[in-house]
């Protein structure tokens, strides 16, 4: 396996912060509940598999009581969605027609990166992946009542936990048998001759291989070999490859064409990914984000001198503690994973350099 070089500062320590609280219904709009499954089969040796049962400081704690019974369901339009309710009325889950993700209310968390924002995000918002998309009438299946309840008392990490694990001062995870599977990323080498202010001062095409430093057979057959240089690197697509398919099991394919699951490039997941749209590229900047829930993909068009071509993607976390919708990505001057405000506020809304480029939010 490949060394991992000293992409940061090791003195960092970790920045980021977990707080428990307890079960809460949605205060703001997008934080409605969400959903998890156990992790499909990957291709690849045994080293493709990330471990089952992971913790993370987010899953430790008092188990908080959930309602096993007594769930109503409601039905709303645009998009087809169902949301599910406690006895008292409390928003316990949201289910999107053709969406695969759903967002759970679980115990509360603050999301926070001190080196690069005083921002933080304080939701109840737990995103899980279903083993299949939802559409209406599915609560009535007997996998539903087994499997809601379990997944809504489940405090392993989810998906926003999981893409945290790869964040500023994430501490290494490890197998046993030593391939490191989670831990600080870094987004890309050097680009020679570029500036440290330069949009390019990193180079991209960093997949989730290379920051695990295994080759990947993918289901068509295609075999990728990685790069020993970008062994703990990870640009925007790519992390968002290695958070739902690596970690979660959702498919993937190595093609920025049509196919099972997600492309390889932001365009192409933004264009051809399954699941839903919850904003469609209009080729501007939307006034509307009133859809947004954490884990929606988000897309945006912030190459100078080419405002069309989508070339970036994140994951919504929510609503920050200044009300502003923030999202977290991996970015070249913060060098890795971010929530946080270098070369560009993480906000969806505004006059920022991130609001004015977004383009199409995609819930998978």
């Amino acid at each position: 396996m490949s060394p991992d070089p000293s992409h940061r500062s090791q003195n960092q320590g970790a920045s980021r912060r977990w707080i428990l609280g307890t079960l809460a219904g949605v205060a703001a709009a997008g934080v409605a509940g969400g959903y998890a499954i156990e992790r499909s089969g990957k291709s690849g040796g045994s080293d493709d598999a990330a471990p089952p049962g992971t913790s993370s400081p987010s899953s430790t704690g008092t188990p908080t009581a959930v309602p096993t019974d007594g769930y109503q369901f409601e039905r709303l339009a645009a998009p087809g969605r169902t949301v599910v309710r406690d006895a008292g009325g409390s928003v316990l889950g949201t289910f999107t027609d053709g969406a695969r993700t759903a967002v759970l209310t679980g115990p509360a968390r603050t999301w926070s990166e001190p080196r690069t924002t005083t921002a933080t995000v304080h939701s109840t918002a737990w995103v899980r992946l279903m083993p299949t998309e939802w559409k209406e009438g599915r609560e009535k299946s007997a996998w539903f009542r087994s499997w809601f309840p379990k997944t809504l008392a489940d405090r392993s990490p989810d998906v926003i936990g999981i893409a945290f694990e790869y964040g500023d001062g994430a501490p290494d995870r490890r197998k046993a048998s030593g391939l490191r599977y989670a831990g600080d990323a870094a987004f890309g080498p050097r680009v020679p001759g570029e500036s440290q202010t330069s949009f390019h001062y990193r180079d991209e095409k960093s997949d989730f291989y290379d920051y695990l430093g295994i080759p990947w057979t993918f289901p068509d057959g295609t075999h990728q070999t990685p790069e020993h240089a970008r062994y703990g690197d990870v640009d925007c697509s790519g992390f968002m490859r290695l958070v739902w398919g690596y970690r979660n099991g959702y498919p993937m394919h190595t093609t920025n064409t049509p196919g099972i699951g997600l492309p390889r490039r932001a365009y192409a997941i933004a264009k051809y990914a399954p699941g839903v749209l919850v904003i469609p590229d209009s080729n501007r900047q939307p006034t509307d984000l009133s859809l947004l829930q954490p884990g929606d993909l988000v897309f945006f068009a912030i190459n100078i001198g080419k405002p069309l071509a989508i070339d970036h993607c994140g994951m919504y976390l929510g609503l920050d503690n200044e009300g502003r919708p923030r999202f977290y990505s991996s970015r070249s001057q913060a060098n890795g994973p971010t929530m946080g405000d270098l070369a560009g506020v993480a906000r969806l809304d505004g006059t920022g350099f991130y609001a004015e480029g977004l383009r199409v939010a995609r819930r998978l």
